[in-house]
């Protein structure tokens, strides 16, 4: 089975929020010949940029992967997990990651957050959500406080319920198949996953929703605020992920206050994947 994607970067400030997506990051890599990269965009002094990345060895070790001692070759021989740490020296991280990311592309983001609080303190809650818009990437959001679906101790993944809000703008189909896409991720599927459509007036959009044994799927109509709605169905259903298609801002209201993802992602109760909208 292909991998869920082929390249990783995971932009870190170090902090205990980012220890929970960097292990998202890594976890997600080796389910697959998947290269990551973690990036530091100079934040701190020079030693604290090299010395605070997350140990890769350290961690796999924890995890009962590799044996205490291992060599740094032995990450990629046996494992089949690419890594790579980079050190922008930049005082301006966004453009910084975002000049990294236009000369090398990645398929998956994935970025801390500390829920109501923002993100780390070197992405403001705008700019991270910015880095996400800009770049036009799918983008993983973790919660440094939420419930995430990887483990710390042992970087096993808890990965069964999947909440995909639903709506006629932005199209739902790449959210729909990259929800799919995640039963790539899991060793003992199938995964459920909700469909949910949050109205008091219209009917559901039409989804085609493919035919796999990994997958099974429910509909689910609310009505009310979008955001609460979200929010409340990922508790009730003690949701794993919730994959959201979305495209940036709309108008005035989404430049105040975020678009309905970057509201939810601010809430989420667990990991929220941002998916752009074609």
């Amino acid at each position: 089975m292909e991998p869920f994607v082929d390249s990783i970067v995971h932009p870190s400030d170090f902090s205990q929020a980012s220890e929970h997506a960097f292990a998202h990051a890594l976890a997600i890599a080796l389910r697959g010949n998947t290269s990551l990269v973690v990036l530091n965009a100079g934040v701190g002094d020079k030693r604290k940029r090299w010395t605070g990345f997350p140990s890769v060895r350290g961690t796999l070790e924890r995890w009962g992967l590799l044996e205490n001692g291992t060599p740094r070759e032995a990450v990629s021989h046996d494992l089949s997990v690419r890594v790579k740490k980079v050190s922008l020296n930049k005082r301006r991280p966004l453009p910084a990651v975002l000049s990294y990311l236009e000369e090398h592309p990645a398929d998956l983001i994935v970025l801390a957050t500390e829920g109501r609080n923002g993100v780390p303190r070197w992405l403001k809650p705008s700019l991270a959500e910015e880095l996400a818009r800009k770049s036009r990437t799918l983008s993983l959001f973790v919660s440094g406080t939420a419930r995430g679906f990887v483990s710390l101790e042992d970087g096993g993944l808890s990965l069964r319920r999947v909440l995909v809000p639903i709506d006629y703008h932005p199209k739902p189909t790449m959210a729909v198949g990259w929800a799919t896409h995640t039963a790539m991720l899991c060793q003992t599927p199938p995964i459920d996953i909700s469909l949910l459509h949050v109205s008091s007036m219209n009917r559901a959009p039409e989804v085609s929703l493919p035919e796999m044994e990994a997958c099974t799927w429910n509909h689910v109509q609310k009505r009310g605020e979008v955001v609460d709605a979200i929010i409340d169905t990922a508790n009730e259903q003690s949701a794993d992920l919730i994959v959201m298609a979305t495209a940036g801002h709309n108008g005035v209201l989404d430049m105040l206050r975020g678009s309905i993802t970057e509201q939810v992602i601010r809430r989420a109760p667990c990991p929220v994947l941002a998916v752009p909208a074609i």
